[in-house]
């Protein structure tokens, strides 16, 4: 599957730039210090800075791929030795004008007009502002608000899952390839006059301008006679909803995902393309379009995908218990649903599904799906030889579900006919994301442990294999993990609690071994602040990075 967090290599022609720019510049410095001898000395040493800008660690989506594995495989520099209070802490903080609630981007060696040349960190506000810092300073390089005249950020509905106010929520992706310099999209809700507005915006990497024409309002009708239709169809309102999960980035569409706002409805569950090269509509496809509710949030998650199909958590809606000869609902109603939707053509169609047996109560009861993230797992070989194409995902019900992506299992009102699943494993359930690193998977449920769980054969064992000693309250924690390949893997968690958060960090192959936490050094050297609601860690380039309610909080080596 394509992945979405990579390094960049210096290519010959990237050389032969360097010796041709800088010739100049180590004739003169020749001239200016004889004893250091051949002119190429700087040239070299220029162009191994540049070479080891250029081999960092881009991260460019949500949880570093779009299967949402939480893995970079590529951290040379932190490791299970040197992540300790004596040697690793905060380095510095880079203030922002509200809160944080998507989870910061990075991109190595960027070129900023009159700036030079950096490594930037990308960070998005619910005051509708995108900033790019210096990642290794976090200096400011620019600054964008995405507001209109007249306008200000949304109000929060009088619902307090998203508050004060409501601007940038979901987490942004980013493709260097399109545009003059690389392109950052983000999807911005604002307000005028009491009307509220959507929009979806392109902007270059390098000044935060916007690109092919944007901004885009979102507007969306779908047919079916369910929440706020008119005229045999569902209309989109932009005040009803909230862009809470990440953005996917597919086959050059942009995805957006809408949520409801404390399931105030009218609502339905929204899943909108646009054309990343001109922010054109693509497709849009509605889950419950006869019905009510099923929205897409995820707790921040972005949806998931293979690379050709898109795999999502609905939360709680109206379900067709009654299906059609092919075993879909009958009127396309999907709410609480496992859902797999092929983007074939950049045209979406629900492809497969799973709804539990019990999914109508579990819907009535607010026990669903739809609190927790899917990931694309890699493929595994059972204990026959087979090839296994596996996909986990876990909500409210305290269950973990493991489907097989080509036989995804449907409804049955009388069992589960999936690929696996572990019942009431994961207590009081999961508000959050996991992560996957080496054949394990990390669960942080609320009010509860750290849990690490191991696949063998393509089944995951049915008990943890390990846990942390620190207990996760509300809503749980959403972990990454950073390894070089299988070695040095080091799993971080955000603790909330008062009167500050906490970073944790543990040993990838024993939870039970905590490496570092941010309480442990004296004086409050490492005090976190408060993190994001959903925040989840983002490492790269030996750093550490943390979205808050006033900042991004860096970590790292101190020495």
């Amino acid at each position: 599957m394509p992945a979405q967090v990579n390094r960049r290599p210096v290519s010959v022609n990237s050389n032969h730039r360097c010796s041709l720019q800088f010739a100049n510049i180590c004739g003169n410095f020749k001239l200016r210090t004889p004893r250091l001898g051949s002119p190429s000395l700087f040239c070299v040493v220029f162009c191994l800075f540049a070479a080891l800008m250029s081999f960092a660690t881009d991260v460019v989506t949500y949880h570093y791929d779009i299967a949402r594995t939480g893995q970079n495989l590529q951290e040379t520099i932190l490791t299970t030795k040197n992540v300790n209070s004596s040697s690793f802490g905060k380095l510095f903080t880079s203030g922002v004008d509200g809160i944080i609630d998507a989870q910061p981007l990075l991109l190595s060696a960027v070129s900023i007009p009159s700036q030079g040349t950096h490594n930037v960190m990308f960070a998005v506000t619910e005051n509708d502002s995108v900033y790019a810092f210096d990642a290794d300073n976090g200096n400011q390089l620019w600054h964008v608000s995405l507001l209109q005249s007249g306008e200000s950020p949304s109000d929060d509905h009088g619902c307090r899952q998203i508050s004060p106010q409501i601007g940038i929520t979901s987490t942004p992706v980013i493709d260097r390839a399109i545009g003059p310099n690389g392109t950052i999209y983000v999807v911005a809700m604002s307000k005028n006059s009491n009307q509220y507005v959507q929009r979806i915006h392109a902007l270059d990497i390098t000044s935060g301008a916007e690109e092919f024409g944007g901004p885009v309002t979102v507007k969306a009708k779908y047919p079916g006679h369910g929440d706020n239709s008119h005229n045999g169809y569902v209309i989109f309102d932009p005040g009803q909803y909230a862009e809470r999960q990440g953005l996917l980035l597919l086959n050059h569409v942009v995805y957006t995902a809408w949520t409801s706002h404390c399931d105030e409805r009218p609502y339905t569950g929204w899943l909108i393309g646009y054309d990343q090269r001109n922010l054109s509509q693509t497709s849009v496809l509605n889950l419950t379009p006869n019905g009510s509710e099923g929205s897409i949030w995820q707790s921040g998650a972005g949806i998931a995908s293979d690379g050709q199909n898109i795999f999502f958590l609905d939360a709680n809606g109206t379900f067709d218990t009654t299906l059609n000869k092919n075993g879909f609902p009958a009127n396309g109603n999907y709410g609480n649903g496992f859902i797999k939707v092929s983007a074939a053509g950049n045209k979406l169609k629900v492809a497969d599904y799973f709804n539990m047996f019990n999914t109508v109560s579990e819907s009535n009861n607010d026990r669903d799906l739809g609190s927790g993230g899917t990931i694309v797992l890699p493929t595994m070989k059972d204990a026959k030889g087979k090839p296994r194409y596996l996909a986990i995902g876990t909500g409210k019900d305290q269950n973990i579900y493991i489907v097989d992506r080509n036989n995804m299992g449907k409804f049955n009102p009388h069992s589960n006919n999936i690929y696996q699943e572990i019942d009431g494993i994961l207590p009081n359930g999961v508000w959050a994301m996991p992560a996957y690193f080496d054949g394990n998977i990390y669960y942080g449920p609320v009010a509860n442990n750290l849990m690490q769980f191991r696949f063998s054969n393509a089944r995951l064992s049915t008990s943890p294999l390990s846990k942390s000693a620190a207990a996760f309250a509300y809503p749980g924690t959403t972990p990454s993990v950073s390894a070089n390949g299988s070695q040095n893997g080091i799993v971080w968690a955000i603790e909330h609690t008062d009167p500050y958060d906490v970073l944790h960090a543990y040993d990838a192959t024993n939870l039970a071994n905590e490496l570092y936490h941010s309480n442990q050094a004296l004086n409050q050297r490492d005090q976190l602040g408060t993190a994001s609601h959903f925040g989840t860690p983002v490492v790269a380039n030996g750093k550490v990075y943390i979205g808050t309610t006033n900042n991004v909080t860096v970590f790292g080596l101190l020495h």
